[in-house]
């Protein structure tokens, strides 16, 4: 680190939990940086990275102790079963298979709870039928916590490998509730904060974008209205009606225009529905992507913006009450706030233009 140092008028050293993090204000002549500060930078075998235009700040970061033993068996555990369910849902939407329902609450939760061992009896051609809309959810779900992953990666964060969710489809159409990482490093300023809280979004989005063209290229249009929407899937043979948000809309004009009824092919399914997940998801509150983003432009002006969104949920549950029960999801997963806890250094804006774009997006 000396080659480093070297290039700094002054700096510090701080412990942040597992991370060791070395701030420095680069001397002017190294500011280019200099061939010198390039040379020590290819050495360094950890996180870099200038918090300034000027690149007049530099922070380092890398991991101390010895290395954390992943709980491997569970992550694949939670990709099988998750698999599992998609499956399941992805042929229950096929019409090749029909899960266990159950009446009551009790019911239900046996329903539920014997969907795995029902399933898993069923012939292979039932079993794979499906595998469109698991392929689809999956590839979505898995590429947006890739893109978190490696943004952490670039700052040296220490974050998990991802926990995947399943539900059984006797409970939800999609046979899923989403994915997350794991945060075990405290994150250092807003910068890392929007990287990563923007990473995730933007490389699902791009996988959505591609399975919702394959989908919609393979979906069937209905030349007049059949009363239940203008798009619309069918579930446990009776159909669903689904709204449309201005990305579905746009490529479903885009294949078929002026079309009065449409049914949704499987991986169409999928991409809708991480369309919405990503939409909902994207929301200012607390630990949700769309809160670190928020966080991270707006800094604490995060706060009344978070309080909007929460008393518009809120009061659009009166209309659909899932509303409700993804506002209780989002408080839990937030320790009860919709503020956005804060950073180790919450006062060092966020630089440049680009970063600007790439939240705003």
């Amino acid at each position: 680190m000396d080659d480093l140092t070297r290039c700094f008028l002054t700096w510090r050293v701080i412990r942040a939990g597992n991370r060791e993090v070395l701030e420095g204000l680069v001397a002017p002549a190294h500011r280019g940086p200099s061939a010198d500060l390039q040379a020590a930078l290819r050495r360094w075998p950890h996180a870099a990275y200038f918090t300034r235009q000027d690149r007049s700040e530099l922070v380092l970061v890398r991991p101390v102790g010895l290395p954390r033993r992943e709980r491997w068996i569970l992550h694949l555990g939670l990709l099988v079963v998750t698999a599992a369910c998609a499956l399941g849902a992805g042929a229950t939407l096929a019409g090749t298979y029909h899960p266990p329902y159950g009446s009551g609450f009790f019911g239900v939760l046996r329903a539920a709870a014997g969907f795995l061992p029902d399933f898993l009896r069923q012939p292979p051609e039932v079993l794979l039928s499906g595998w469109p809309f698991a392929a689809s959810l999956l590839g979505i779900l898995l590429v947006h916590e890739l893109g978190h992953y490696v943004r952490a990666a670039r700052y040296s964060i220490d974050v998990s490998p991802p926990f995947l969710l399943p539900i059984p489809p006797t409970l939800s159409p999609i046979g899923s509730l989403g994915a997350f990482l794991k945060l075990r490093s405290p994150v250092v300023d807003r910068l890392q904060l929007l990287d990563v809280g923007a990473g995730g979004p933007l490389a699902g989005f791009v996988v959505t974008l591609g399975v919702l063209y394959w989908g919609y290229a393979s979906s069937t249009p209905f030349g007049e209205g059949l009363g239940y929407g203008r798009t619309f899937i069918e579930l446990a043979g009776s159909p669903l009606a689904l709204g449309d948000s201005y990305l579905t809309s746009l490529v479903r004009e885009h294949f078929f225009p002026g079309v009065a009824s449409l049914r949704l092919s499987l991986p169409a399914f999928a991409g809708w529905a991480g369309a919405l997940i990503t939409g909902l998801n994207l929301l200012p509150l607390s630990q949700l992507d769309g809160g670190h983003v928020s966080y991270s432009l707006l800094g604490r002006k995060q706060a009344p913006l978070g309080l909007v969104a929460l008393i518009g949920l809120v009061y659009l549950s009166q209309y659909w009450v899932a509303w409700l029960v993804w506002v209780v999801l989002t408080l839990v997963v937030g320790g009860w706030r919709w503020t956005h806890p804060s950073v180790l250094h919450p006062e060092r804006a966020v630089p440049g233009p680009g970063s600007w774009w790439a939240g705003s997006v």
